[in-house]
């Protein structure tokens, strides 16, 4: 067995064993059968497919045979942002922010898969958002994350999709109402740190949460809060590859604090405007109960009447 595989496997055990219950949603519906919503072409299997739902348009162009697949209107549709771009690999605590993207794609995947609903993901890497068919089933589950721990390291890359571009692709991929994860720092390239500016990012966000159930998550690491007292020492933009050396006074370090507190106070209120659920995962805490305290809070709240505050 791989080590990806085993580490595949080590994180279905943990998030079956100690989030397995807790992300279960409401279905849209309660009756079983094919259903009537399209879902994606595939190819045509003599004796086990109907002809009657062959996918005339996609068999003319690749000149095989294929069917169209109905999803079943109790069976909920998850898709994903990942992000993946040379910002995410960094970590200078227990794991890289890239691990803590695989681990939240995985926590609403595998758990997702056990209720039978399906799964699909956008990934923002280099200069191309790639696209994963949603499916249903471990296996498909599995060939995901295998192929976004197999990725390659980003590179500095010139005009790469942004996280707004991402998002506008993710709101268009489905119309189908559902769920929708986004998993990213949420850095920008010129960041503002007015926390009440509106981000390059919050307009898409906001019209992708008109429609469905929106959960973001933020990928932080402790050094990008902070920095530790050791000098001189040589930073690298892993967006644009540009290298600069800084000596680390008490004043730079305290002024680089204030602006990472406003980076992050500032993306907070975007996503609070935006209107969707907002969980932060650091490499230096227990992701999986971050996940189980987030869910439960979300759940205490839904039961909370909302009241209007006069002033």
């Amino acid at each position: 067995m791989s080590t990806a595989e085993q580490a595949l496997r080590r994180l279905e055990l943990t998030i079956t064993r100690r989030l397995d219950g807790l992300l279960h949603g409401a279905h849209q519906g309660l009756l079983p059968g094919h259903g009537s919503e399209s879902g994606d072409s595939r190819l045509y299997v003599p004796g086990e497919d109907d002809v009657r739902r062959m996918d005339w348009a996609v068999t003319a162009r690749t000149t095989v045979p294929h069917v169209r697949d109905l999803i079943a209107d109790r069976e909920l549709e998850t898709w994903a942002l990942a992000d993946l771009s040379a910002s995410m690999d960094f970590g200078t605590a227990d794991t890289d922010k890239r691990d803590l993207v695989v681990a939240a794609m995985g926590a609403i995947g595998f758990l997702s898969s056990r209720m039978g609903d399906r799964f699909g993901a956008l990934v923002l890497h280099d200069e191309y958002i790639h696209r994963m068919p949603a499916r249903t089933g471990r296996p498909a589950l599995y060939g995901l994350l295998h192929s976004l721990m197999d990725a390659p390291r980003g590179r500095p890359v010139d005009d790469a999709p942004d996280l707004a571009e991402g998002i506008d692709v993710l709101a268009a991929t489905r119309r189908r109402r559902g769920m929708r994860l986004v998993v990213s720092d949420f850095l920008d390239a010129q960041p503002d740190l007015d926390p009440d500016a509106e981000r390059p990012w919050e307009r898409p966000m906001r019209r992708l949460a008109a429609r469905h159930q929106v959960l973001a998550v933020e990928v932080i690491d402790p050094r990008e809060l902070e920095l530790p007292d050791v000098g001189r020492v040589a930073f690298a933009d892993p967006e644009s590859g540009h290298v600069r050396e800084v000596h680390l006074s008490p004043k730079i370090r305290e002024a680089y604090a204030e602006a990472a507190a406003l980076q992050r106070e500032g993306t907070r209120l975007a996503l609070r405007r935006a209107g969707v659920a907002h969980l932060v995962l650091r490499t230096d805490r227990d992701w999986v109960f971050d996940i189980a305290q987030f869910v439960l809070r979300q759940r205490r709240m839904a039961h909370v009447p909302h009241r209007v505050v006069t002033p």
